[in-house]
């Protein structure tokens, strides 16, 4: 099987690179993205190559609605008249995060680059593998004579939008798909490359862009400064309501959860299988990490709020930036939370908290953005924990590990809520320096054909529980 899957991917990769090269931004990165076009490329390329992938009685559909970003439907039969009524749901997206530039000389967001073991572009590790480590991993148990149960390949294009297109998708297609007994997830992060990680929870999202505005011209800042407060002032103010700017831990009440205790010696185990997580990153010499030791770090990513600010209108760059007063600015605002916290109830508290009686008067007001809630998976049964121990062992050579992460998948805490019976397996390809959203992100090639191998693994041995 492990020789199939290498095979197989060997034959993928040209598809996937050309994947790599469709500048596929979500939809709030491209709001023009249906004239544009690119997402529906994207699309159109992977539902070639599952279509031509020899896998019986595959069907494969590009789902279209008006006004949607399209959704990749692949439907599977069980192998046996036995496992018929049992389901196993498989997600990834195929929209991608804008540029970021800038990416190191020779590289490019949407020039694809191999070297040595990794595939450099936007897009290749979050999330265009996804549909290919799916279906090789499908054809891998038909290779080598395995059972699996029906199988159901949902492939969706606004994930990076906070998932804004998918609820809609859901609702007309969950009478298809039914209940799953089983759902893998291909779009999370590894701490390392060294063993198969899976994935307890991610964190939800409150995002918005906050405006602020005190003045209907742009002054000549000598002349102003000093006599009108600068959007500026009245940001770092606004800001310190709901960050402390010291510490950076998030004042909003409904953002902070308790963390459970099984939570808590979760992240210590996993922290003694690396030294740091900020090892993960390249800190400047000297900068210090938020947290004391590696178990804090890993609860402050998973399951403690944290505000970013990832962008600002109203500052010129440097080389352009004359002597003029900030009249207004407006910034974008991510707050990531905690898998339990409202989601919805904390972005109405950071409105409240925001807009409530603004510095000297202006004009200011939160503009909502991403919202996506945070998921925590229940525990594995016997069967699963012990695939999971099974298969790294097999293909990486030492146990499994598991944590949570900070990043949102919105997919999660949707479907969450209509199977909660259901066995959820996350995994991905996101390790050290892989740079998800970020310059110069690559798909480290070993590890998404072990993923790949792990996948058939899982779904034969929840054949034979099945049985």
């Amino acid at each position: 099987m492990t020789t199939f899957v290498d095979h197989a991917w060997d034959g993928a990769l040209p598809t996937l690179m050309d994947y790599i090269a469709v500048p596929a931004r979500s939809p709030m990165f491209d709001p023009e993205w249906a004239t544009t076009g690119h997402i529906a490329r994207a699309a159109a390329l992977l539902h070639d190559w599952a279509s031509a992938q020899q896998i019986p009685g595959m069907t494969v559909e590009q789902v279209e609605v008006t006004g949607l970003t399209p959704v990749l439907l692949v439907e599977i039969p069980a192998t046996h008249a036995d496992l018929a009524d049992h389901t196993v749901l498989m997600y990834g997206h195929l929209d991608k995060q804008p540029e970021m530039e800038p990416w190191s000389s020779g590289l490019g967001p949407w020039l694809p680059v191999l070297r040595g073991d990794r595939l450099y572009g936007r897009g290749g590790a979050d999330d265009g593998y996804s549909i290919f480590a799916a279906l090789i991993a499908i054809a891998a148990v038909h290779e080598v004579g395995g059972r699996h149960a029906r199988i159901v390949v949902l492939i969706e294009a606004s994930e990076e939008s906070s998932s804004v297109h998918l609820a809609a998708h859901l609702e007309r297609l969950l009478p298809r798909i039914g209940t799953a007994d089983l759902v893998i997830t291909l779009d999370s992060f590894c701490e390392s490359y060294d063993r198969l990680w899976t994935t307890t929870s991610t964190r939800g999202v409150a995002g918005g862009v906050l405006d602020i505005e005190v003045c209907a011209d742009d002054p000549h800042s000598g002349r102003a400064s000093g006599v009108l407060p600068s959007s500026f002032r009245i940001l770092r103010q606004l800001l310190d309501r709901i960050e402390d700017s010291a510490t950076g831990q998030v004042l909003l009440r409904s953002a902070n959860v308790h963390i459970p205790e099984h939570r808590v010696r979760e992240a210590a185990i996993a922290a003694e299988a690396f030294p740091r997580l900020s090892s993960s990153f390249r800190p400047l010499p000297g900068v210090q990490p938020m947290g004391a030791d590696a178990h804090e770090e890993l609860l402050n990513e998973t399951w403690r709020p944290a505000l970013e600010v990832i962008g600002v209108d109203g500052l010129p760059p440097v080389a352009d930036a004359g002597n003029v007063f900030r009249s207004r600015l407006s910034v974008k605002l991510s707050l990531r939370l905690p898998p339990t916290a409202d989601t919805w109830a904390v972005g109405e508290e950071m409105r409240s908290a925001l807009e409530a009686a603004p510095p000297y008067g202006a004009k200011v007001r939160l503009n909502d953005g991403a919202r996506g809630p945070g998921w925590e998976s229940p525990a594995f049964r016997p069967w699963l924990a012990s695939v999971a121990d099974a298969a790294s062992e097999r293909h990486w050579g030492r146990p499994s590990a598991s944590c949570g992460v900070g990043g949102t998948i919105p997919f999660m805490g949707m479907l969450g809520e209509s199977m909660p019976d259901a066995q959820y397996l996350l995994m991905g390809v996101l390790g050290p320096e892989s740079n998800a959203h970020g310059p110069d992100e690559f798909l480290h090639l070993p590890t998404v054909r072990r993923v790949t191998a792990t996948v058939a693994d899982v779904l034969q041995a929840h054949a034979e529980q099945c049985s």
